[in-house]
């Protein structure tokens, strides 16, 4: 069984790069269907991509690797593909668009277009052996088995990283890049919520609250959730592609203007007990919890403006330093890849092996949450696409 092009890993960008090549085409997953991740993401509605993608939102160690892919086919051409199919969609929150019905419908668009393409796919089949012949221009694979041999001129790995491995997520793209001499980053869980191990938030587990989150990266403004293992929520998961173990992270919690507030009901209400006030501005919970890290005490007349600011303050810069993450068992993704510096950023090849490639989340660039790493995935899998189409 010969074939022009062989994809390992009928994910996102698998699948992409498969619905838009030419000639014989073979897509092998282990998996029991395609688009497993797809299928799950976004509580099963799929945020697909975002309105506001730009390079800036992503993460890799040559800040430019990404830029071609991104810019060659992006945010608006994603969308433009699935208005083709009439998908419904909406935006939620920040630029994250989602299916208005099911995940499938992105799944069922990118058969489709498989389908019209011809490709051949392969599910639950998994690959043993690897080999690239003397000639250097094709690739032998066989499964485990035995009982099939397939070949193929040029290979796209797009088997993504290690997070949630109980949909059998695994190392084997970093595997084959070390076969073939292609060096990889150090990877770690991202997108990932932190772990205190003295389960201090236990109490107000499921306490939610706005917030501005940072690491050593960027400030997030988004939900902040308190778990019975430590934080999660939205600006949580985006601090954590940014942090280190040991180092701290930096919760506000403190709204905007709650200063003023405080200073104004005082004067009109300076009895009222200030744990009651200050619970007009933060979750009643969560102001009990504070009383054991905070000298909450007195009425609000017995609050001087010193005293409101120390308090806000210190809302504001709470230094908390998490024992760990929830690691690739809830990692929305894996950050680190294979080192694009081994890679052609036009077309994802492999600089030393020109027909064998790597896209998706694989390779070192790891978005934001919020539709960043599925644009990845449709960029940097047309990248290889249109690559392998013009050879």
């Amino acid at each position: 069984m010969e074939y022009d092009t062989a994809i390992i890993g009928a994910g996102a960008a698998g699948m992409m790069c498969a619905a838009h090549l030419s000639g014989r085409t073979l897509l092998v997953d282990h998996a029991k269907a395609a688009g497993e991740k797809i299928r799950i993401s976004g509580g099963g509605r799929c945020n697909f991509t975002n309105l506001y993608t730009d390079p800036d939102a992503f993460i890799c160690t040559n800040p430019h690797f990404h830029k071609s892919a991104l810019a060659r086919y992006t945010q608006w051409d994603f969308i433009e593909l699935v208005d083709a199919h009439k998908i419904a969609w909406h935006e939620k929150t920040l630029g994250q668009l989602f299916c208005e019905n099911s995940a499938k419908d992105i799944i069922a668009m990118l058969h489709s277009l498989m389908a019209a393409r011809g490709v051949e796919l392969r599910l639950k089949s998994s690959i043993s052996d690897l080999a690239q012949d003397d000639a250097g221009y094709s690739f032998t694979l066989e499964t485990p088995d035995g009982a099939h041999q397939m070949r193929a001129k040029r290979l796209v790995i797009a088997t993504g990283g290690k997070s949630i491995p109980k949909m059998g997520a695994s190392g084997f793209a970093y595997d084959i890049a070390a076969q073939f001499g292609l060096r990889v980053t150090d990877t770690r869980p991202a997108l990932v919520p932190f772990t205190f191990p003295d389960g201090r938030f236990a109490e107000i587990s499921g306490v939610a609250t706005p917030a501005r989150v940072h690491a050593d990266g960027p400030v997030f403004e988004e939900a902040l959730l308190f778990t019975h293992r430590g934080l999660s929520g939205p600006a949580v998961l985006q601090a954590s592609s940014y942090w280190t173990e040991g180092a701290p992270v930096y919760l506000n919690i403190a709204p905007d203007g709650m200063y003023e507030a405080l200073r104004t009901q005082r004067q009109a209400a300076g009895r009222r007990n200030f744990t009651t006030e200050l619970s007009r501005h933060l979750p009643a919970r969560l102001v009990d919890h504070l009383a054991g890290l905070f000298d909450l005490g007195g009425n609000l007349a017995d609050w001087s403006d010193k005293r409101l600011g120390a308090l806000v303050d210190g809302l504001r810069q709470w230094e908390l330093t998490p024992g760990g993450t929830e690691g690739y068992r809830t990692a929305e993704v894996t950050l680190g890849g294979i080192n694009t510096d081994d890679l052609d950023a036009r077309s994802m090849a492999a600089k030393a092996h020109p027909s064998l490639y790597f896209i998706g989340e694989a390779v070192d660039v790891t978005g934001w949450l919020g539709g960043y790493n599925f644009q990845w995935a449709w960029s940097s899998g047309m990248a290889a696409a249109e690559d392998l189409n013009a050879g």
